[in-house]
C-alpha cells in the first residue's frame, strides 16, 4: 500500500473524449520500425481505457502511493465495496503489462 506506481517512460497518454488511450511503440528500435512496420500501420499500439481505468490512470503521478490513490478513488467507486481489491488487481496488471512500475517508499524517498 505504501508503494508508489510510476508510469513507464515509453507510454504516452492520448485522449478520446473523457477516456485515456495509452500509446506505446510497436518496436523499440527505429530500424525495426523502418523494416518491419507495414505501410499505413501506426507505429504505436493503442490501448483505450474505460471510465474506471482512466480514473486510476489519472491518479498515477509518481508521487501518490497506492493507499492514497485508493482513498482518492473512494468517491468514484461509491457503493462498490470491492473497488479496493479491483483497483489493486488493475495496478498489478498495468505493472505486468509494462505500463507502470512500482517504487518502494525507500526508492521514492519516503
Amino acid at each position: 500500500m505504501e508503494t508508489v506506481p510510476v508510469r513507464s517512460e515509453h507510454i504516452r497518454t492520448e485522449w478520446e473524449g473523457a477516456c485515456a488511450v495509452l500509446a506505446y511503440p510497436r518496436f523499440k528500435r527505429a530500424w525495426m520500425r523502418r523494416f518491419f512496420l507495414p505501410k499505413g500501420m501506426s507505429p504505436d499500439i493503442h490501448v483505450r481505457l474505460e471510465e474506471h481505468g482512466t480514473a486510476v490512470w489519472n491518479l498515477i503521478d509518481g508521487r501518490r502511493n497506492v493507499a492514497e490513490i485508493l482513498a482518492l478513488l473512494s468517491a468514484h467507486f461509491e457503493g462498490d465495496e470491492t473497488y479496493e481489491s479491483r483497483v489493486a488487481a488493475y495496478l498489478m496488471q498495468l505493472q505486468r503489462d509494462g505500463f507502470i512500475r512500482f517504487l518502494s517508499p525507500l526508492q521514492h524517498g519516503g
